[in-house]
């Protein structure tokens, strides 16, 4: 990592630098940017000095998939069409209404709603953690009662809303902390407007990878934020610029209490590519340090 003039400088895989000269040289316009929505699930830690006193679950991509094999991320997923079920209305979720949340993340309703349901059915569907419940004194009964719902919302025989109603589950939107919201850069082919969420694992749920079937990840595992980070630099994993600014943050929080307390004004952060010459940087945004 480099700095430049008040702002982090990162080097690039060379594919996404032939690209940024491609980009330029052929005058392409940008994709336009697919919303998505990621889970930052937290747990207590072993240990109560700093960062140890926090867990975040990472999830690692396989190496076969287009974008970011082998990454190290945070569950979750694009926005997909039946996340704009009416079968989850304001009446079939606890905590903040569509429109509140909407007016809090300076986005319209629908688009709100659709981004929580995403955030609630991808990190289901990758980790088995079902931010849900009967209602906001309870939780969803164990990971292991669920198996069979991840199972066919896997395969797209149910959807979120289905799901929820056959149970008799309200989602738990207030189990959600607006953290953050990435865009990748403009000259990726595929593009995401990414909103990161908080939330901490609710009792009797275990977050671990589905039974049958690869899908996505390969492993998940819980890593202590300045750990990770530690791996990262080592070599050991990989991060993309988003997952290491969100863990290098929650590393300043003793505890989870800070981090779903915290009330964060969210703006847009994405990331530019500069090409100087021969070289060809990721240039963070404004303010934000790259800590790898």
């Amino acid at each position: 990592m480099d700095q430049g003039p008040g702002r982090s400088r990162v080097r690039v895989p060379r594919g996404m630098a032939d690209r940024a000269h491609e980009f330029a040289a052929a005058g392409l316009r940008p994709a336009v940017p697919r919303d998505a929505a990621t889970v930052i699930l937290v747990r207590p830690g072993s240990g109560n000095r700093g960062a140890d006193g926090v867990e975040v679950f990472l999830l690692r991509r396989t190496r076969a998939l287009e974008f970011a094999p082998g990454a190290c991320v945070f569950p979750g997923g694009s926005v997909d069409e039946r996340d704009a079920d009416p079968a989850i209305g304001e009446t079939g979720w606890v905590g903040p209404a569509p429109a509140g949340l909407g007016h809090l993340l300076g986005i319209s309703a629908d688009r709100a709603r659709a981004l929580v349901c995403a955030a609630v059915r991808e990190t289901f569907e990758e980790s088995g953690v079902l931010l849900a419940g009967p209602s906001s004194a309870e939780l969803v009964p164990d990971s292991a009662v669920l198996g069979q719902d991840r199972h066919a919302l896997l395969d797209g025989s149910v959807s979120l809303g289905e799901l929820l109603t056959r149970r008799g589950l309200k989602l738990r939107a207030d189990l959600l902390t607006p953290w953050a919201r990435w865009i990748t850069p403009e000259i990726s082919p595929r593009r995401f407007d990414t909103w990161f969420f908080a939330a901490a694992l609710p009792d009797g749920q275990l977050a671990g990878l589905v039974a049958a079937g690869p899908g996505e990840s390969d492993s998940g595992t819980w890593w202590r934020p300045s750990a990770a980070l530690e791996a990262a630099r080592a070599g050991e994993i990989t991060l993309l610029p988003p997952t290491a600014v969100t863990l290098a943050e929650l590393a300043a929080y003793p505890d989870i209490g800070g981090i779903l307390g915290e009330r964060r004004v969210i703006t847009p952060l994405m990331p530019t590519v500069v090409v100087e010459g021969e070289r060809t940087w990721l240039a963070m945004p404004p303010a934000v340090e790259y800590p790898l």
